[in-house]
């Protein structure tokens, strides 16, 4: 286990999740968000993007944080172990009000040199709310997880599918 990429819906805690598993291992924490969200909520193409996270892919070792399917591809050549955060829904639609108004009062930057921050308006009144993105998306991700779990990927990768915070602790724990 020296290439994980954790993976689940948005709110799901993938970000706390990687770099608690990171320090335990001694291993980099690579957060694609934060590879991809430029200042002012703008963002790297494509091509750029995939660039940039492939020259993080080729370390020895490292804990990727992040789903976006249009990595799928490159992430899984280097990939050997998949963990998913298979929360439910009404816990992980906690997390994301939580994480969301807390995010909204602090303003505090999200990713580092970004100046990105949440507000509550952008959090709660908004098309671009992450709340809406889970809501319109838990169910979806869940599907395409349960088939990518199904697949052929099952064997030539180790896959951990994750169910409540105490089964993440237990991992942890092992880790």
């Amino acid at each position: 286990m020296k290439r994980i990429n954790v993976i689940g819906t948005s709110g799901s805690g993938k970000s706390h999740f990687s770099r608690r598993l990171a320090q335990k291992l001694d291993f980099p924490c690579i957060e694609m968000d934060a590879v991809f969200w430029l200042p002012n909520w703008e963002h790297l193409d494509t091509e750029d993007f995939l660039l940039k996270l492939q020259s993080l892919l080729e370390q020895e070792a490292w804990v990727l944080d992040g789903n976006q399917s249009k990595t799928n591809t490159l992430k899984w050549q280097y990939v050997d172990t998949i963990v998913w955060l298979d929360y439910s829904f009404f816990h992980t639609f906690k997390q994301i009000l939580v994480r969301s108004f807390k995010r909204s009062w602090s303003k505090q930057e999200i990713w580092e040199g970004t100046g990105n921050t949440e507000s509550f308006r952008r959090n709660f009144f908004s098309s671009e709310s992450v709340i809406v993105w889970m809501l319109q998306n838990y169910w979806k991700t869940k599907r395409k997880y349960a088939k990518l779990f199904a697949s052929e990927l099952a064997n030539s990768v180790r896959l951990v599918r994750i169910k409540s915070p105490k089964q993440a602790e237990l991992f942890l724990a092992n880790a």
